[in-house]
């Protein structure tokens, strides 16, 4: 959709549009004035949500929001803006700036590719910008800061300020990790696939700033989590190219008179196994790890790692999980059974005031969900402008400026306004908490009982049941 068929599609006029700093005509910003919410989920934390008079996004009142990119506009060197907007991660920038580093999930010819000075394949479209954002929330720079590889779909921040950025793809050469510099652009490390976090259809990353162990999702079918244990944990740029062990998550095995005798009280685990880095996948599934639906999104914050299967459960509908490392627990946080709670989650965070956001995937109108350590839910903004996913939530560095995409027609919005303040204790929290009763698992009495003999959470026993473990 260009810009002309986008403002019919609105229905606004050019009266209705700012000029950009980029001398790019985009949506300027506006306050949301009127209106109420269509889900009644929506009046949660922050309130129903408004109708956007534009029709783009609706979010709740004292919100605003500003386009701060879109495909097919100019970069700051006069190429084109590329396509497919994904994962994306902010980071501190000069002078209260703020610097973005955004995913491009292209491959083969399209209108608006990647095209970078340095590439690891000159042929590939796909690849990372990045974003200057000043204070005002106004773009000052947008440029290339990688380019040449396939479907560069997320992946993940890294506690040293760098990007990883994964390749979603099974062709020869690809499937791989890159590291990326935000206030390097282009470099060598760039280009440089980090071989031993494996060649498969990668998803998503996040790293425990503890141990520097990195988490990986699998977007596939069957797909599979692993950690990456690397020889350097230094955490700094390049150190993940010195190596390391890949591994895939299982649940630990028990011999037929073990499992006779778990009432006695011992507990299942999970544990990791290696697996060879060039054919994870078919490795992974021979080795009998755990085998997940499709997975995405990937988040860690205090000592918890989160995850979800976009296409698990019953209805197809979603899972999220965390696994906690500390305590070698998985557990099934959430499962959706109805479209109106969740459909297929996709790119997750916590925010910094301590709320689990989830951006779906569904198809349909495609909302950011939040859930708060006290069991709260409630709806933040909805993209309705077409059938697009939302990808790439964010926050700002100092917590003020929420960074989200509309994957196509391509948009980077900046949207801010009464958010919580900073809260690193409620983050904490949230990796602990109880999840909301409409949008926990459904666990029978007998397994709740049977946990509780076991010391076991309804939530351990629960994912263990959900991947076919006969604990009962």
């Amino acid at each position: 959709m260009n810009r002309r068929d986008f403002l019919k599609a609105t229905g606004m006029s050019t009266a209705a549009l700012a000029l950009g700093t980029t001398g790019l005509m985009s949506l300027g910003e506006y306050k949301v004035f009127a209106g109420t919410g269509k889900n009644s989920k929506a009046a949660g934390r922050y309130g129903p949500l408004v109708k956007d008079p534009g029709g783009v996004m609706d979010l709740p009142r004292g919100f605003q929001y500003r386009i701060i990119s879109e495909e097919g506009g100019k970069l700051s060197d006069g190429r084109p803006i590329p396509a497919k907007f994904d994962g994306m991660a902010a980071y501190a920038g000069p002078n209260n700036s703020t610097v973005l580093v955004r995913n491009h999930e292209l491959s083969g010819n399209t209108q608006y590719p990647v095209i970078g000075k340095n590439p690891y394949r000159r042929e590939e479209t796909g690849g990372t910008t990045s974003l200057v954002v000043g204070p005002d929330r106004k773009l000052r720079k947008e440029y290339v800061s990688s380019s040449g590889t396939i479907r560069n779909c997320a992946g993940g921040a890294t506690p040293w300020g760098t990007w990883l950025t994964c390749e979603e793809t099974l062709e020869e050469g690809h499937g791989y990790v890159f590291e990326v510099d935000p206030h390097d652009p282009e470099n060598k490390l760039s280009k440089t696939p980090i071989r031993d976090m494996g060649a498969f259809s990668h998803e998503a990353t996040a790293i425990d700033p503890a141990t520097g162990i990195v988490y990986l999702t699998e977007d596939a079918g069957p797909s599979y989590l692993y950690r990456f244990l690397p020889n350097d944990r230094s955490q700094r740029a390049g150190a993940l190219q010195k190596g390391g062990q890949l591994q895939a998550a299982a649940i630990e095995e028990m011999s037929t008179k073990e499992t006779s005798e778990f009432y006695t009280g011992r507990k299942y685990d999970i544990v990791w196994k290696d697996v060879d880095p060039d054919k994870p996948t078919l490795d992974a599934g021979k080795k009998g790890c755990i085998a997940f639906s499709r997975l995405e999104g990937a988040y860690f914050e205090g000592g918890v790692f989160w995850f979800d299967d976009t296409s698990a459960g019953d209805k197809s509908l979603g899972r999220v999980y965390r696994y906690i490392p500390s305590t070698n627990t998985l557990e099934l946080f959430y499962e959706s059974t109805d479209q109106n709670d969740l459909e297929m989650p996709d790119n997750i965070c916590i925010t910094p005031w301590g709320d689990l956001w989830i951006a779906e995937d569904g198809g349909g109108v495609d909302r950011v969900i939040g859930i708060t350590p006290e069991g709260e839910t409630y709806v933040f903004a909805e993209n309705k402008l077409n059938n697009s996913e939302l990808a790439g939530p964010t926050f700002s560095t100092d917590g003020r400026t929420f960074f989200i995409n509309v994957q196509s027609p391509g948009m980077t919005f900046a949207i801010w306004g009464p958010f919580k303040r900073k809260n690193a204790a409620r983050r904490r929290l949230m990796g602990h908490a109880t999840p909301p009763a409409a949008y926990a698992p459904k666990v029978s009495d007998k397994l709740s009982a049977f946990a509780e003999v076991q010391g076991m959470s309804d939530l351990e026993a629960v994912a263990f049941e959900r991947h076919g473990l006969p604990i009962l």
